[in-house]
């Protein structure tokens, strides 16, 4: 290694003090560190085709060394005086002069005196790319530098060493002192330089895009582990510890330091995929059923493929799509060399449902490997998921107190925050998915964790076209990393699974595409169904033919138009199951769902099921839907679920009959799918599946509330190729392919203006997309990592309700915890008293408030901080209710925020209205 003087080795990368103790780690500690980690990262955590990735147009030798030197000059910003002489966080002043006076005393004169009027012109992330630039480093690679603190610069630093010289060297004309500091910041990149085996500058490569990317992401990773001291905190684990004030470089052994750190680290095992033998039936020993026709087909194509890409099955409801996606998952992990899985689900509800699922799947996985693998719920109450809090912590897996055992699935707890889709196997919201294509802080971490998996998106045709706008985005990406993805649907426009097949081909191929693309005539307007679409490399293979499928039962669906008023409708439903059965009636609001609810008589048995309700009562009611009319649950003879559309996504749940408002078909067709979903004896009078479709006043009148949900032109197209009888599956494509095409519109009749506003709202919501979206992948020469982020939407990098709301665009809404306060003190809604509840208990009773509520929401927050401010001051000093909102309820459960009154029950939910409707 070059000989650092004791100058270069005096110089700081970290300081604190806490509780009277003083710690400091040395510049060169810390950059030996992250250099020493992100190489490990590189060959022992990177899967095989991320590693593949970033090593593509080099030698292995090439790319260890680029990230060697990646990783060594990420700080070498702080080899400057500006930086020298930043104050601590805390500003502890005793702490600050030592540092100073040590710098003073080798060889740094004079620095005690210097003024740095425009330090924060500099920041050290910056201040490295500048100096990277000045000694020669590629554009490219110096970005990366510029970048690592989660956001690179619009455009390389040229002038930053011209325009701000003290801040870089301590002297705008002393040369002297200018001297000192270019020869500490020469033999520091010498030295990263010669630990990373280079001979000179010009052997470090330029990078593209993608790889720019991937390796932004890795040093952050390696940044924020080499910069952990503890494990989660832990004093007894520790990492990378800052030292004692009395010790120096030189008493640090860097190799057991690092050695040490990584074996606490490091608590989750490698998967190893293995081939999925088709000879023997898959299905059958993981879930114990023999595979259906379209299963064991997709299984043995996927097989087959040499170089798969995107995989998409346009399957029933209740098919099994779910076991299609896990066993294409092992194979596709096995072809690619993939080491993880990302599941995305449109819902919380959603996921919370399919979590288990998965969980199960792992745990098999985990078993035959005999190793601990980690998985993550990816959404906003997932630490009040209680199967997910029952998994063990991986970093009391060995211990014999703990009921862990290898071959187990824990939490790695380090992964949390913006780090959560670094964990290996990952279920959660959509969100995280789409988060790939908004421009937001740390993105590099998100596309760092979704390249190296197999991406799974479940229900993929819930998705509006604001929001289709981000995943096709995201494609992009995943085919730019060449990501395996599975996309399954039961539901799916032609137009929308062509786009996203050209989103994956443009992402990975680039312009090219459409000379290399193969594929069948006529792929593009395939109404087969089932149909399974895949991508192995460019060629496009579409499969119809699924042995055996003919011999499966066909249902069919009778449908009624029912245009009632809700008294007569409840009297209807209660009719319909005079003899027992289970009723299902989807709605396309929460008020609607809770206005029927209402008229449902106290002594027949009842569930609802929407989105306003406190998360823990949310939960109950998730359980007790499954335990009642789940796959495997405890049927009563008779009883009515009323719910919104939360209730026709993934749940596996069954229906005796159906009643719907009016939704674009491909949503009807999904509500359906819980419509005599199992094999089971039903009553006599409802062995006949029936759906009745609500909400139809009139042709081209669908009433304004569901006109301001679903686009009017839909509804129309629906309405009139609804039919009186439908055979399921037959007639799923060719129903929503006639709605979606817009080549039908001749046959519905005088549709113009329809149509003209939902173009219209398209290409609003597509140029709202955009604004704040990344760009599309680069492969230029020239292209860098440079304003990759830059935007003007704020807030979005700190607050996570408000990135997914950008992504989903939906209203800025407000999430408060509802507790009761009344002259007897407060309390739980289910009677407990605060004082008796930890306070993680306290921050489960969350409920968003709907934005109806809350059109200014900056009023809404003032009155809802004075009010938590005022009842529970001690909020602040709790790490689970720091910066929670409380809406305090009174004795009849009910409050008033603004015009409106709220009032909650665990029947119901939240209800609101505004002062002068309570009047009428």
């Amino acid at each position: 290694m070059v000989d650092l003087t004791r100058r270069e080795q005096i110089l700081w990368a970290k300081k604190r003090s806490e509780n009277g103790s003083q710690r400091w780690l040395p510049l060169i500690t810390h950059l030996i560190d992250v250099q020493k980690t992100i190489n490990w990262l590189f060959n022992h955590w990177l899967s095989g085709e991320q590693s593949q990735l970033i090593s593509n147009g080099f030698s292995d030798e090439e790319i260890q060394k680029l990230v060697k030197f990646i990783g060594f000059s990420h700080d070498i910003g702080k080899a400057t005086p500006a930086f020298q002489t930043k104050p601590s966080y805390g500003r502890e002043r005793s702490l600050d002069d030592e540092i100073i006076e040590r710098l003073v005393r080798n060889g740094f004169a004079k620095l005690d005196d210097a003024l740095f009027m425009s330090a924060s012109k500099s920041p050290h992330a910056e201040a490295g790319e500048a100096i990277l630039e000045d000694f020669g480093v590629p554009i490219s690679v110096g970005a990366i530098i510029g970048g690592h603190h989660g956001k690179p610069l619009q455009d390389a630093p040229r002038r930053q060493l011209n325009d701000y010289t003290a801040n870089y060297y301590q002297s705008d004309v002393d040369q002297a002192v200018q001297k000192r500091w270019k020869q500490v910041q020469t033999d520091i990149f010498d030295c990263g330089l010669e630990l990373s085996g280079y001979e000179s500058i010009d052997q470090i490569p330029s990078v593209n895009q993608p790889q720019a990317v991937l390796l932004e992401g890795l040093l952050i990773m390696a940044d924020w582990l080499a910069s952990s001291e503890y494990l989660n905190d832990d004093e007894s684990k520790p990492l990378f510890p800052l030292i004692q004030m009395d010790q120096s470089f030189t008493d640090i052994d860097m190799t057991s330091r690092f050695e040490h750190a990584i074996e606490t680290w490091d608590l989750s095992g490698e998967w190893q995929p293995q081939s999925v033998l088709t000879e023997n039936d898959p299905y059958k020993s993981r879930w114990g059923f023999n595979a259906r026709p379209v299963q064991s087909t997709t299984t043995s194509v996927i097989g087959d493929t040499i170089d798969p890409g995107m995989v998409i099955v346009e399957a029933p409801m209740g098919l099994g799509k779910t076991e299609i996606a896990l066993v294409a998952a092992e194979q596709l992990a096995y072809k690619k060399g993939e080491d993880g899985v990302f599941l995305g689900l449109p819902t919380q509800a959603t996921t919370n449902a399919m979590f288990d699922r998965v969980d199960s799947w792992l745990e098999k996985l985990a078993e035959d490997q005999v190793e601990n693998f980690s998985i993550k719920l990816m959404h906003g109450k997932a630490q009040f998921n209680k199967n997910y809090q029952k998994l063990p912590y991986a970093s009391n897996i060995d211990d014999p107190d703990d009921s862990g055992k290898a071959g187990s699935v824990v939490v790695n707890s380090w992964f949390s925050g913006k780090k959560s889709i670094l964990t290996k196997f990952t279920v959660g919201t959509i969100d995280n998915l789409l988060l790939m294509g908004l421009k937001q802080k740390h993105l590099f971490l998100k596309h760092l964790g979704f390249s190296g998996k197999v991406v799974i998106i479940d229900e993929v045709h819930a998705y509006d076209s604001y929001m289709n706008q981000y995943l096709y985005k995201a494609i992009n990406w995943l085919g730019a990393y060449h990501v395996p993805t599975v996309i399954l649907s039961a539901t799916l426009p032609k137009e929308k699974r062509n786009l996203l097949l050209i989103a994956y081909l443009k992402g990975k191929y680039g312009k090219k595409y459409k000379q290399i693309f193969e594929a069948s005539t006529g792929w593009q307007d395939t109404q087969a169904y089932p149909l399974l679409s895949i991508l192995d490399g460019s060629k496009l293979t579409q499969v119809s033919n699924f042995p055996g499928q003919s011999d499966q039962p066909i249902t069919q669906l009778y449908v009624k138009r029912l245009n009632l008023d809700d008294k007569t409708l409840i009297q209807h439903v209660l009719h319909k199951i005079s003899a027992g059965g289970i009723a299902g009636i989807i709605v396309n609001t929460v008020r609607r769902a809770q206005a029927l609810a209402r008229l449902v008589p106290k002594d027949t048995k009842l569930m609802i099921f929407h989105s306003a309700f406190l998360s823990p009562d949310r939960e109950k009611q998730e359980e007790a839907l499954q335990n009642s009319i789940g796959k495997h649950g405890q049927r009563p003879t008779k009883m009515i679920v009323i719910g919104t559309q939360v209730l026709e996504q993934s749940l596996d749940i069954d229906f005796d009959v159906l009643y719907t408002d009016i939704a674009p078909m491909d949503l009807i067709l999904q509500r359906a799918g819980r419509l005599h979903r199992h094999d089971i004896k039903r009553p006599e009078a409802l062995k006949v599946p029936q759906v009745y479709v609500m909400g139809i006043n009139d042709f081209g009148d669908y009433g304004d509330a569901n006109q301001a949900i679903y686009p009017k032109y839909l509804l129309i197209k629906t309405d009139y190729f609804l039919k009186s009888e439908i055979t399921l599956p037959d007639d799923i494509s060719k129903l929503v392919q006639e709605v979606y095409d817009p080549h039908t519109d001749n046959q519905v009749g005088d549709i113009a203006d329809a149509k003209a506003e939902f173009d219209n709202n398209f290409e609003t919501e597509k140029h709202k997309a955009n604004a704040f979206q990344i760009d599309k992948p680069s492969y230029g020469r020239n292209a860098t990592i440079h304003g990759w982020l830059n935007r003007g939407q704020a807030d979005v990098d700190k607050d996570e309700q408000k990135a997914n709301a950008a992504v989903r665009d939906i209203r800025e809404t407000l999430e408060v915890i509802l507790l009761k306060h009344t002259n007897k003190g407060d309390f739980l809604l289910d009677g407990r008293h605060l004082a008796k509840v930890a306070p993680q208990e306290i921050a489960e009773q969350l409920i968003k408030i709907p934005s109806t509520v809350t059109p200014r929401i900056d009023k809404a927050i003032d009155a809802l901080e004075n009010l938590t401010s005022k009842y529970y001051p001690q909020w602040q000093e709790s790490s689970w209710l720091r910066g929670a909102l409380a809406l305090p309820l009174d004795d009849n459960s009910s409050a008033r925020l603004g015009e409106w009154s709220l009032k909650y029950t665990s029947k119901f939910g939240l209800s609101y209205e505004k002062e002068d409707e309570n009047e009428r």
